[in-house]
């Protein structure tokens, strides 16, 4: 399984950023999405931007790994997990068979 981690450009190049997650600063790829302004959020994997996440999509990303790591220490997780909560799971239409 992949992971994507959402980070926030710092300061920007045309192929690389200074990106910040929880304080620490990593140097990633900008090769697939483009030169990116401060501020920005990123969904990196292996030290490439993937994917440029609005700051809704980047917290919701950080609260699932939180979540996880929470479930993994045995620590309760639903708070992290709010947009799922109050609803049934839906699969995506690719896979609904309609």
């Amino acid at each position: 399984m992949c992971i994507g981690i959402p980070m926030r450009v710092v300061v920007g190049s045309e192929f690389i950023a200074q990106c910040e997650r929880h304080g620490a600063i990593s140097s990633i790829s900008l090769m697939l999405v483009g030169p990116q302004a401060p501020g920005t959020h990123l969904l990196t994997h292996l030290g490439s931007a993937i994917r440029v996440l609005d700051a809704d999509e980047a917290r919701a990303i950080d609260d699932a790994l939180a979540g996880l790591a929470e479930a993994v220490e045995g620590r309760a997780f639903d708070m992290l997990f709010a947009d799922l909560i109050s609803r049934e799971p839906e699969l995506p239409p690719h896979l609904r068979g309609e």
